[in-house]
């Protein structure tokens, strides 16, 4: 069983900012199901987007996977989000400074 996106998202920001990362909550989606979206900003200023896995990668401990998407630039997160909303408007989006996002979301390649 899965835990909630909101509690999902709650501890994510509380172990970033417990490793002196920084982390906000940019969007706020539906409590229980709603996709998250990770917006990852390293301290160069390069950023990466990363979504959902696929259901097709998803594993048996029912934790979330993210694969890194297309979106190299504010316009392209932009477009991206506004394609998200049209499908489903109950996303997250939560904005994260580290260089290594992978310490602290669980990334698959596709």
């Amino acid at each position: 069983m899965r835990i909630t996106s909101e509690l999902f998202v709650a501890q994510l920001v509380r172990r970033l900012f417990g490793a002196g990362e920084f982390a906000a909550v940019m969007r706020r989606g539906a409590e229980a199901a709603g996709a998250i979206f990770v917006v990852a900003r390293s301290r160069d200023g390069a950023m990466r987007l990363f979504g959902p896995a696929v259901q097709s990668l998803s594993n048996e401990s029912g934790s979330r996977r993210f694969m890194q998407e297309a979106a190299s630039d504010e316009a392209g997160l932009e477009a991206r989000f506004e394609k998200e909303a049209r499908f489903d408007p109950d996303f997250w989006v939560v904005e994260i400074e580290t260089d290594e996002p992978e310490t602290f979301i669980e990334v698959v390649e596709d």
